[in-house]
Order: structure tokens, then C-alpha cells, then sequence
């Protein structure tokens, strides 16, 4: 009898443990990160299809998208820290409030335009270096099985596909690489853009492949973003898989694990 009570005290404990374990786990992506999936390709080639990373809610500060379990102990948001010129943010759309990531390209008070493919900021051109080209497979990425958008194409399945690759320096000397499909495409030339306050203005690096910040939010854009929708910053992909699955481990880039975000 001794013998049965023990055990089934030991499995008590055991699923007392696994109960404790989960719930840590669970209080810990609630206050400190959110695991987020690439699911396309409007990030590359800083971030690809099936890129796994973990989103630092606490780089920001509160918001009522990242606050504890929904609860937040003011409205709008508390900041602990700005955002800075360059990040790789996480936010929450405005309107279909679907999550996004982009990279944050103007504050508020900026004025933000494209000419020929080239970013001005406040009135000053953003320095590109021309940097080669980036070549993938043309073929099915992810779950959702998408074809890359190709500034070479039309090409065929298999054939490599090409995009111009550019070395941008963003005021304050923060670079990263951008990605160039279309000559004089619908997002190469805008109006100019002055950013309200509280608000910010996103884009994303393959600039041709990006339904940003450029594009209003009727069309299907994400506008001038409020402060209140970020909800984190990407500092670091953990895992990268090219395939449909995570499962496909013939498919994983052991070169992206743990590669930080630029």
C-alpha cells in the first residue's frame, strides 16, 4: 500500500511540474517575448520565408498589444525606451490587426518620400551602395507555398532568381541591405510623407515586394502606424527552415540559427 501511495504521490508531483513548467513558460512569452514566423518575403533578404525568431516585447515598454496577459496598468503606452531609426519591429496593423514586420524608417515630425527607387529623408537623400545581386531558387516557399517576385524573370521553376541588392545607410550610420525588383515601380515614387506625432512610418527592405507604410491603408498599406500598436523588437532569428514545414530538417539553414538581425 505504501509502495502504491508513492507512486501516485510521484505522479502528482510529476504532473504538478509539468503544470508549473507550463505555466513559467507561459508567464515568461507573456512579459518578455512572442515568438513570431516569416511568413513572406517583404523583409528579404534581412529576413526570409520560415525565419523563426523570437520578438523582445519589453525592447519598447508596454503596450496594450504586448502588456501581461492583456492587462495593462495605464492606456496608450509606456514607453521604457524609444524606438530607434533602423529597427525591425513588430506591430500591429491598424485596421485588420494582423501582425506585421517591417523596418522603422521615419519618426514622428520626419518627412519620408521615395524618388527613383531612392529614400529621402527629411529632405536628404539616403546614401545606397550598390552591393551585388541576391539569387534564390525560383520555387515554392513556406507553407503557403509562394513564388519569389523576380527582377530577372519571367524565368522557370528551378531557374535562379535574381533581385539588385543595395547597401543602405539610414541617418545615424545604421545599415542594412535592401532589395530592388521593378524600375520606377508604384513604390519608387511617392508623395511626401510627414509623419504624425505619436505615429511612425514603415517600410519594408525588399521594397518591391512590400505593402508598407507608402501604401494607405484603404489599399491595403499599413499607413502611419500608432505607438500603441508595436508590439516588439527582432533582435535574433533562432531558427530558419526553407521548406513547408519546420519538420523538413533537410531543409534547415544551419548558416540562420541564432543569426542576429541587422
Amino acid at each position: 500500500m505504501a509502495s502504491k501511495a508513492a507512486n501516485e504521490g510521484g505522479i502528482v508531483e510529476t504532473i504538478k511540474t509539468v503544470v508549473y513548467a507550463l505555466l513559467i513558460a507561459g508567464v515568461f512569452r507573456t512579459l518578455f517575448f512572442q515568438p513570431f514566423w516569416i511568413p513572406s518575403g517583404s523583409m528579404k533578404d534581412t529576413l526570409l520565408i520560415g525565419d523563426f525568431l523570437f520578438v523582445n516585447k519589453m525592447a519598447y515598454g508596454y503596450s496594450r498589444y504586448s502588456c501581461p496577459f492583456g492587462f495593462c496598468p495605464i492606456s496608450g503606452r509606456l514607453l521604457f525606451s524609444d524606438p530607434e531609426r533602423g529597427d525591425v519591429v513588430v506591430f500591429r496593423h491598424p485596421v485588420n490587426g494582423a501582425d506585421f514586420i517591417k523596418r522603422l524608417i521615419g519618426m514622428p515630425g520626419d518627412t519620408v518620400q521615395m524618388k527613383n527607387g531612392v529614400l529621402f529623408l527629411n529632405g536628404e537623400e539616403v546614401k545606397q551602395t550598390p552591393d551585388g545581386d541576391f539569387e534564390e531558387v525560383y520555387d515554392q516557399q513556406g507553407p503557403m507555398g509562394n513564388l519569389p517576385r523576380c527582377e530577372n524573370g519571367p524565368i522557370g521553376q528551378g531557374d535562379i532568381c535574381k533581385k539588385s541588392r543595395a547597401r543602405e545607410t539610414l541617418p545615424g550610420g545604421r545599415q542594412h541591405d535592401i532589395l530592388n525588383i521593378d524600375t520606377n515601380g508604384f513604390g519608387d515614387n511617392t508623395d511626401v510623407f510627414t509623419v504624425p506625432e505619436g505615429h511612425y512610418f514603415f517600410m519594408g527592405d525588399n521594397r518591391d515586394n512590400s505593402q508598407d507604410s507608402r501604401y494607405g491603408q484603404a489599399v491595403g498599406g499599413v499607413g502611419f502606424v500608432p505607438a500603441e500598436n508595436l508590439i516588439g523588437r527582432a533582435d535574433r532569428i533562432m531558427f530558419s527552415s526553407a521548406g513547408r514545414s519546420m519538420l523538413y530538417f533537410w531543409t534547415w539553414r544551419s548558416d540562420r540559427f541564432f543569426k542576429a538581425v541587422e
